[in-house]
């Protein structure tokens, strides 16, 4: 089951060349299980590999969670409980919920990357986090290979963030999630602009679950590029959250500066704004650049190495932070 010297360009949307010195692809939780006896070290798990950023070669074990499977397992009231492997694919599980009239997360359709990895990221689109649906999940201790459950509370979510980014980083792999969703009177979201638009662009009045994924779809579509083409990795930033005064700030310099207002009192500044306003958007450096329809996005125009990508990122960071005095986060997991 463990195989030498792999390449992980299919591995990897930004389509980046490097090597793991061994990996294994598992199929279930036994299997990831087996793999672990062979007691090889360091452990990395990979899933979609759509949010990470490879600048090296991987000297230990690379374990592709391919843990499949979507089924019920349980009701109460209006809640129906869906269980997905780890290794589904996570816009599947989207179209299965909408196939199957649950609602709850039509507004992440095509967010890129599997089950398993949405818990680490709390990913999050459209005004819906995963945290607004999740009700736990399993995982396997890489060291010890016990399988311990998780609840909301222990994963501890925070706005692109969870546990398993601090004191867990690297020590589970996830085989299992289970979601709560609607099976009716579902609370749709439509409180995001582009949403609203797209739906009265498609003439929708009374949009259903159904109408909102297509309308995310369509969306994303328009502004994102596929990974097939184009390497990348999706948003490589978070959106920064900053006190109302480093707003007022920048509102002086820049009155039509978008902002979201958080109920914490702090605001929500999209990065892929202050990123083009820094004339980032568009820009080619050498093999890799800035996506001409989203500034948010770094792309592999082809040949680019991990640690062109992440140079040309701090580049980015430091030029945000002089002109607007906000530092931004890589969202991605730069290994």
């Amino acid at each position: 089951m463990i195989q030498q010297h792999i390449s992980l360009l299919p591995y990897n949307t930004f389509g980046l060349e490097a090597h793991a010195a061994f990996f294994a692809e598992v199929f279930s939780t036994q299997e990831l299980l087996d793999v672990l006896q062979s007691g090889i070290q360091p452990v990395m798990i990979l899933g979609g590999g759509s949010n990470m950023l490879l600048t090296s070669d991987v000297n230990g074990l690379v374990i592709k969670n391919s843990i499949g499977g979507i089924r019920e397992v349980g009701s109460k009231g209006n809640k129906v409980y869906v269980q997905a492997g780890g290794g589904v694919v996570w816009h599947e599980l989207v179209c299965w919920a909408v196939e199957h009239g649950f609602g709850g997360i039509e507004n992440l359709s095509l967010i890129p990357g599997t089950t398993g990895a949405a818990p680490v990221q709390n990913i999050g689109a459209y005004g819906v986090e995963l945290k607004d649906v999740f009700v736990e999940l399993e995982a396997v201790d890489l060291g010890s290979g016990e399988i311990r459950t998780f609840d909301h509370a222990t994963c501890r979510f925070g706005y692109r963030d969870s546990i398993f980014k601090h004191e867990a980083k690297g020590q589970y792999c996830i085989t299992t999630v289970t979601l709560a969703l609607t099976r009716s009177e579902h609370q749709l979201n439509i409180s995001y602009g582009d949403i609203r638009k797209t739906l009265e662009t498609n003439g929708i009045s009374n949009p259903g679950i159904a109408d909102i994924s297509r309308a995310v779809i369509q969306i994303r579509s328009s502004k994102l590029p596929d990974p097939a083409r184009i390497g990348n990795c999706g948003s490589f930033f978070k959106n920064p959250e900053v006190p109302r005064s480093v707003l007022d700030h920048i509102l002086t310099t820049h009155p039509q500066a978008v902002h979201y207002d958080l109920p914490d009192g702090r605001v929500k500044i999209p990065a892929g704004w202050l990123i083009e306003q820094c004339g980032w958007k568009g820009k080619r450096v050498g093999n890799t650049g800035c996506y001409e329809k989203q500034a948010l996005v770094l792309v592999n125009y082809g040949g680019a190495t991990g640690q062109e990508v992440k140079d040309l990122a701090y580049v980015i960071i430091d030029s945000v932070e002089k002109t607007f005095g906000v530092r931004l986060e890589p969202e991605v997991n730069i290994i």
